[in-house]
């Protein structure tokens, strides 16, 4: 095991959460569960503190759940004890003044490019590469997939957490409680919604206001409540607010930190999430879920989005693969007539969904999860 070590961890916080989200769960870990030193330089504290409300956005320095929480700022002034390991998180450009510091360091430290999540096979050749870079040695960890990747973020105990949640139904209804809200009926299928805006959302919610079951959607406060115009105007939206239309029932929730979210994941029967962390959480959830991948504009996006429902969909039978890849892409694509023939045609096969669902953590997390791969990776380079 990696004797104890001190780690720079940079992040640049892009698109709201998504990338501290995954920088701050990976801090965490490596400091709460292989008893690292770990310095986690952050350029936007404030959006920072939205996921974890323990955080001072006027501090520059403040320890939190072990986590040594910097400001990253210009002029950058590095710590004058240099890390052992740096990481720069999502290919984020380090400060000048870092790199002369790693440069001129009597040591150099392991230099660490951690990459975005992809299922692609060809990130199976790169990840772990060195690459000369301005007198140094940078190498290049994608987290992935497959066994030869460098795994998905996963606390150690997460998995008993999550079955001891949902083994006592009274949980979410205790859920909604602490949240200042009035539980749902349980007979209704529960839906979370976190997603980007997207057409496919109004159509379906529309669909779902006729449904022979009652429908349940919790919404929490973000960019999924601007598709809604026709139901409401998404400026005079509070958290708290409830809206019933038929058999639907939206809630809106406020922002919470990750451990609520996640339990709001466990709580729901399917989950609508986006980018990288919320996806991965909904699938250690271990209930079925719709992924909204992050849109660019040459569409590189479907290509990562066909080879993750590729790898996912794969033990399921070849009419509810169908369905299930018909609804990911309607909805990525804005399809809401598309959106609402894959649902209903994915309720058909809601038993087989929701067993695979149940499987699919221990499958992919079978070779060790992201931390764990990368304390080894870093332990063989730092022998």
């Amino acid at each position: 095991m990696l004797t104890r070590k001190t780690w720079d961890i940079f992040c640049t916080v892009v698109d709201n959460f998504g990338d501290i989200g995954v920088t701050w769960r990976l801090a965490r870990q490596l400091a709460n569960e292989y008893q690292q030193n770990v310095r986690l330089w952050v350029d936007d504290l404030a959006s920072f503190s939205h996921i974890c409300p323990t955080i001072n956005p006027q501090r520059r320095q403040q320890q939190c759940q072990h986590v040594d929480i910097r400001l990253w700022d210009e002029p950058f002034k590095p710590d004058p004890h240099p890390a052992d390991i740096v990481i720069e998180a999502f290919a984020c450009t380090l400060p000048a003044t870092q790199m002369t510091q790693m440069q001129t360091s009597a040591t150099k430290p392991l230099w660490i490019n951690l990459e975005y999540l992809s299922a692609e096979s060809w990130i199976d050749d790169c990840h772990g590469l060195p690459s000369q870079q301005q007198g140094m040695v940078k190498y290049f960890f994608f987290p992935g997939f497959s066994a030869k990747s460098g795994g998905l973020i996963c606390e150690r105990d997460l998995s008993l957490q999550r079955h001891a949640w949902q083994q006592a139904p009274e949980h979410r209804q205790r859920w909604f409680t602490e949240q200042g809200l009035i539980p749902p009926p349980t007979e209704a299928l529960w839906v979370s919604i976190f997603t980007y805006e997207s057409p496919a959302l109004p159509a379906l919610l529309e669909h779902w206001q006729t449904s022979p079951q009652p429908m349940v959607c919790l919404l929490p406060m973000g960019r999924a409540i601007h598709s809604l115009p026709a139901l409401l105007d998404p400026t005079t939206v509070t958290p708290g607010m409830i809206k019933q239309r038929g058999s639907l029932t939206i809630y809106f929730l406020p922002m919470t930190d990750q451990s609520t979210y996640d339990r709001l994941l466990w709580s729901c029967d399917v989950n609508l999430v986006r980018g990288e962390d919320s996806f991965l959480r909904a699938q250690w959830a271990a209930r079925p879920f719709l992924w909204h991948i992050y849109p660019q504009d040459d569409a590189a996006h479907i290509d990562k989005l066909d080879a993750f429902l590729q790898r996912y969909s794969d033990a399921l039978s070849p009419d509810c693969q169908q369905a299930l890849k018909q609804l990911f892409h309607a909805y990525d694509a804005g399809n809401g007539a598309e959106a609402i023939t894959a649902w209903n045609a994915l309720v058909r096969y809601w038993p087989e969904w929701r067993k695979h669902a149940a499987e699919w953590p221990e499958q992919v997390l079978a070779g060790g999860d992201l931390a764990s791969r990368l304390v080894i990776f870093c332990e063989n380079r730092l022998k």
